[in-house]
């Protein structure tokens, strides 16, 4: 295993350390009882009707101990400042359980809805990065400085309300490109609900690696705030690998009813048919060979027919992405699943599309019993 291999895998990989279990938001009362059945981490979306970070406020306010972020705020809607400000008034109020995923959003999410340039999105979000990190690692009394691309910081702050935050920052990376960046400048990823085990081996993890490679080839990484230099000796190498080991946290879509599997299974269903009428994630189609499934799929969202939706999604599709049906089914499939779910934290996701705000309540709270299961947060570490 080359050190790069060592930064993208990590230590929790390497030593089979259990993975830690998560939720997105669901509210607070919610969170309480996931974090009292072992919850260890919460995050969530972004759209016209949830606000990335005033989610994370609530998110902060409303739990003790887990970590929480977003998963993923819209990277190009705001500043620098912006993003760093926000982590940085989280943090004040739970200071190291706050964490950044940053997305690119669809190019016409950028340029119509928020009005802002998104070409070249993967050096753009590369940019973005060092800038953020620009501002959360100023001292106090320091000259806040960035020249990039496409941001540019030069700020002098005179109030004493700076100080370094290694708030950690994950991408969310479908693809190859992205993947690579997020090993390169960033902390991890964040996955997608569609990730499979193949989708993880075959190509985040590898290009994760690349991106670690890249980063150890040229300099220790700036986003961590070191000095630029070669690494000469065998113990700052393992130090800084340990210290910056890449994380994977993701998304699992997870419906569980046991009064009406049956039902779970098919809004499952229709949220893995849903993801694959984007375009965007043709790649991950053809590398599954799931070609024809994915045309039926479109052709009867073209003709707004959500069940032959989620009847043409396979069995072999579903087996591969998700967690449904009974609690028995659930604990069965997390069991099996194994390495084609993030390494660090795994957030079961209960599916949106066509699937009422109470509904998707339930099945958050219904998922809170396959934190027991092997491999689940009642194994993990503290």
């Amino acid at each position: 295993m080359t050190s790069a291999d060592a930064r993208a895998c990590g230590p929790a990989q390497a030593s089979g350390l259990p993975r830690a279990y998560g939720l997105p938001w669901r509210g607070a009362d919610v969170a309480r009882a996931a974090e009292a059945a072992g919850a260890t981490a919460f995050c969530s979306g972004e759209f016209v009707d949830h606000e990335a970070y005033s989610i994370l406020t609530e998110m902060v306010l409303g739990t003790q101990r887990a970590r929480v972020g977003p998963g993923i705020a819209y990277a190009f809607a705001r500043t620098p400042y912006a993003h760093a400000a926000a982590i940085r008034g989280a943090w004040r109020q739970a200071p190291g359980r706050v964490f950044l995923g940053l997305g690119s959003g669809a190019f016409r999410i950028n340029r119509d809805w928020f009005g802002v340039a998104a070409d070249r999105p993967v050096e753009r979000m590369s940019d973005l990065v060092g800038a953020i990190r620009a501002w959360l690692q100023a001292e106090n009394g320091q000259r806040v400085r960035y020249d990039g691309e496409f941001y540019h910081v030069d700020a002098v702050v005179g109030a004493p309300v700076l100080g370094r935050i290694d708030a950690p920052i994950l991408l969310g990376a479908f693809n190859k490109r992205m993947a690579t960046a997020a090993g390169r400048v960033a902390d991890g990823v964040i996955g997608h609900g569609l990730f499979t085990r193949s989708w993880w081996q075959d190509v985040v993890r590898p290009a994760m690696a690349k991106g670690a490679a890249q980063a150890e080839r040229d300099r220790v990484p700036q986003e961590h705030g070191l000095e630029e230099h070669r690494l000469e000796e065998d113990g700052l190498e393992e130090h800084r690998l340990q210290e910056h080991r890449l994380q994977e946290h993701g998304w699992v879509i997870t419906a569980i009813d046991d009064d009406d599997p049956e039902r779970a299974i098919m809004d499952v269903r229709r949220m893995i048919a849903f993801y694959l009428t984007v375009k965007t994630y043709d790649p991950f189609v053809a590398h599954h060979g799931w070609t024809s499934q994915v045309a039926a799929i479109r052709e009867a969202f073209a003709q707004r027919d959500t069940d032959a939706m989620g009847r043409a999604v396979t069995d072999d599709m579903l087996e591969a992405i998700a967690v449904c049906g009974t609690t028995a089914d659930g604990r069965a499939a997390l069991a099996r699943r194994g390495d084609s779910l993030p390494r660090d934290v795994a957030y079961l996701a209960p599916p949106s599309f066509m699937v009422s705000e109470r509904r998707g309540q339930r099945y958050a709270m219904a998922s809170l019993a396959l934190l027991d299961a092997p491999g689940g947060a009642g194994a993990a570490r503290p």
